[in-house]
């Protein structure tokens, strides 16, 4: 990682950010100073929608001010696959093995639940982002994979705890035809939504801007954060830009965290992830998908597609090219650099490769860019009050899954702010609160996780390295 921990300047573009928006650099005054009742840093997903909870259940008008690093919106909101996919049944069974089946149901229905909330959301404030509601479809490409994953989710259906009626199993006898994809062994599908994220975050932006003269300041990075209130009961935040006092601190920095809170290193870590997005050539006909996809080729080798309005195609995953190389992906804040060669030639052909009737479709790479997430040590992310610092709040460390969660997260999380709620009235999945057990735990599932894979000579191939190891481990 590099030596602070904190976002670097020019990160690459992405197929969201490559489009200019009026919010990109907007900071509401050129210093900053002054009180507030409320500072959030980071203005991401997490930010801006507890800035919007935040206000729509207070009964006054709190003064509330967005910091950003970087462009508003340029982190992993702004770099992801544009994908909410809830995880309806695929590690329901590790989540039951560790935290029972009562925990594993409430978090498994938490999770299917945001669809119809971002739904809502995106209705109700008019934002136009591209929001479509699809299916997503789990495709299994390796048939030792397919056969334990079926395995399981029967045993899961069959328990009687968890609610599967959405999800729909097709078999190797048609598994093919149905998805399109070549050489599928079965699938898997379930209700999931898609859309321009950063078009919505930016457009619930500019309304609270607007409509509740919320102050927001894009490139004016935190420095620091005082280590006590003072007499006043305030905080003091340092930044680029000037510095501030404020009753409560918000912390929506995702993969960014332990720089300002040293406490939570090891606990959510900054992990880089690829993207792609795939074009044909203008007039060149493209069947249209009109799911969203996974191809799981065994273990943690999957990849991600997104259908584009226009015809295109976002692809995330590429992991067999760079899972073994450690220093390219866990720990590192560097989204301004490219993955590997390796995973730029991964998404060549890709769809043609993959995709039945894609063959002659001239589809190929435009962009590759590289993103940071916030993988947590034990997978789960750490919402609530920052243990031992009160009126200091996270909402961090999604692992992936943050468009999967963070809608709802934020609405409880801004309960706790405003109405001084306990964790537990919240009605969120117990495994969420940030406490001090989790902070202070050595053990690290993310690490043991990928020990095995790490700092293993590449070859051509690097996936027959991985994939039998992950496969093993999950």
């Amino acid at each position: 990682m590099s030596a602070s921990g904190f976002p670097v300047a020019k990160p690459l573009p992405s197929v969201w950010t490559e489009e200019p928006h009026v919010l990109d650099d907007y900071r509401s005054a050129e210093t900053l100073s002054g009180e507030f009742d409320i500072a959030i840093i980071g203005s991401g997903f997490s930010g801006v929608s507890t800035a919007y909870h935040i206000l729509k259940i207070s009964s006054t008008a709190p003064a509330v001010v967005l910091l950003e690093a970087r462009s508003h919106c340029s982190g992993a909101t702004g770099r992801n696959g544009g994908h909410i996919k809830p995880d309806t049944y695929y590690s329901t069974t590790k989540y039951e093995r560790i935290y029972g089946s009562e925990q594993a149901s409430k978090l498994q229905k938490f999770e299917s639940s945001q669809v119809l909330a971002v739904k809502e959301l995106v209705e109700s404030e008019g934002l136009d982002c591209d929001f479509h509601v699809t299916r997503a479809v789990d495709v299994y490409m390796d048939p030792d994979h397919a056969r334990q994953t079926y395995a399981a989710y029967v045993k899961l259906r069959d328990s009687g705890f968890f609610d599967l009626k959405d999800v729909a199993y097709t078999d190797s006898s048609s598994a093919e035809r149905i998805s399109g994809v070549k050489g599928a062994q079965s699938l898997f599908s379930f209700t999931a939504a898609y859309l321009w994220p950063r078009k919505m975050v930016l457009g619930l932006l500019q309304r609270l801007i607007q409509q509740h003269d919320v102050k927001a300041y894009a490139q004016t990075p935190v420095a620091k954060v005082s280590k006590s209130r003072d007499s006043a009961g305030f905080w003091t935040i340092f930044t680029s830009r000037g510095n501030l006092r404020a009753r409560k601190i918000v912390y929506a920095t995702n993969g960014y965290t332990a720089a300002l809170l040293p406490q939570y290193s090891r606990k959510i870590v900054p992990v880089r992830g690829v993207c792609s997005h795939i074009t044909t050539p203008r007039g060149q006909n493209s069947p249209h998908l009109p799911n969203t996809y996974s191809l799981r080729f065994g273990g943690a080798n999957y990849d991600y597609l997104v259908p584009r309005p226009d015809g295109s195609i976002v692809v995330g995953g590429a992991r067999q090219t760079f899972l073994h190389d450690r220093d390219l992906w866990f720990n590192t804040v560097r989204d301004d650099q490219r993955m590997s060669m390796a995973a730029d030639k991964y998404f060549q052909n890709y769809m043609q490769q993959h995709f039945r009737g894609w063959e002659d479709s001239k589809a190929t790479t435009k962009r590759v860019w590289t993103g940071v997430m916030g993988y947590t040590s034990d997978y789960m992310p750490h919402i609530g009050e920052v243990p031992d610092m009160p009126g200091q709040y996270i909402i961090a460390g999604f692992t992936g899954r943050g468009m999967a969660y963070i809608l709802l997260a934020s609405k409880a999380l801004s309960r706790m702010i405003v109405e001084g709620i306990d964790y537990e009235q919240t009605e969120l999945p117990a495994m969420f609160e940030s406490t001090k057990e989790r902070l202070s735990s050595s053990e690290s599932e993310l690490e043991n996780e990928f020990s095995g894979v790490w700092n293993l000579k590449e070859k051509d191939h690097a996936g027959d390295f991985v994939a039998p190891i992950l496969r093993a481990r999950l």
